[in-house]
């Protein structure tokens, strides 16, 4: 059983930043590409950043140059940092495997970029 535990969301201010943790147990990360998704009240969620298996890193237009997606296969965690925050990036944060099918998804974390 695949479990996903995320963490480091909060309230920030415009232009702030936060470092999203997604702790995964009952695979190995170096076999899987994962992914950071997010859902803002009312919209679909949308992929924000995925790695894959190999390591190779994307991000969503909408995030390019702020966010970056890591990975450590010795903690088996998944990270997000997020730079330069607008409002437009507030949402829950979930991670999960990039793909169209998923592991059950855990809680998110919440981010909130407000002033």
């Amino acid at each position: 059983q695949v479990h996903l535990v995320e963490s480091g969301g909060g309230l920030v201010q415009p232009g702030g930043s936060l470092r999203l943790s997604c702790a995964v147990s009952g695979i190995m990360l170096r076999f899987w590409a994962m992914a950071w998704y997010r859902q803002a009240p009312g919209k679909q969620r949308e992929l924000v950043a995925m790695i894959t298996s190999g390591g190779t890193t994307n991000s969503a237009d909408s995030v390019k140059g702020r966010f970056t997606i890591s990975r450590d296969i010795v903690k088996n965690t998944v990270y997000l940092q997020m730079n330069s925050l607008e409002p437009e990036d507030t949402a829950v944060y979930c991670c999960n495997r990039g793909g169209t099918t998923f592991f059950p998804w855990g809680q998110g974390t919440q981010v909130t970029v407000s002033s």
